[in-house]
């Protein structure tokens, strides 16, 4: 199985900063046997990319999310990642383009993983917020907080990276965000010290 590939917006972001940036997809929302994932999903469920277009469009994606989503839970799936990882020659890894950390024992995974390759940038949008409470994040690893969820009053807007959806272009230089609509790359600390992101909505 091919546990990191790239969606359409990573290949962008990789030919245009020349980066390797893989990402790591699991179900979005909802497990095909409805074990909740995204434990904290509150208005995004309404408007997830993840349960449209290409997301939906081809059933064999689908299944390969759904079998990452097993393997994740396995004592193998640390070390079947660290391989892909060196196979791939990865500069930056996405954790989850759809999905997100549904417990604090898989959160830790990704620590133990980022751990085991200090080389390579990890980087994350989640709205578990409560699984990262009392948690130090490894220099390599980036969590950049999604508003739209049960958790936004523990967000601190001024201290945390955190990213808002806009309307338009205008509305979120206005409102003094970074723009990581093509470039997902921009969202982390590893290339802005902004700290508000800004996704355009689609």
């Amino acid at each position: 199985m091919n546990l990191l590939t790239q969606n359409a917006k990573l290949k962008e972001t990789s030919k245009k900063l020349e980066l390797k940036i893989f990402n790591f997809s699991i179900p979005a929302y909802k497990s095909v046997n409805g074990e909740t994932i995204c434990k904290y999903a509150k208005d995004c469920v309404k408007y997830c990319y993840a349960q449209k277009g290409n997301y939906t469009r081809y059933p064999k994606n689908n299944e390969l999310r759904e079998k990452k989503y097993e393997l994740t839970k396995q004592s193998i799936f640390i070390g079947l990642m660290n391989i892909e990882i060196k196979k791939k020659k990865a500069d930056a890894i996405r954790i989850h383009d759809s999905g997100d950390f549904y417990s604090r024992e898989y959160l830790q995974k990704w620590i133990t993983i980022a751990n085991d390759n200090p080389n390579v940038n990890f980087y994350a949008y989640s709205k578990s917020l409560p699984y990262f409470k009392d948690i130090t994040l490894p220099n390599n690893m980036d969590v950049i907080f999604s508003v739209g969820g049960y958790k936004d009053k523990t967000i601190d807007f001024s201290k945390d990276r955190h990213a808002q959806i806009f309307d338009n272009i205008e509305e979120l230089h206005k409102a003094g965000y970074i723009n990581a609509s093509k470039i997902d790359y921009y969202a982390t600390k590893f290339f802005s010290n902004n700290k508000k992101v800004g996704l355009i909505y689609h």
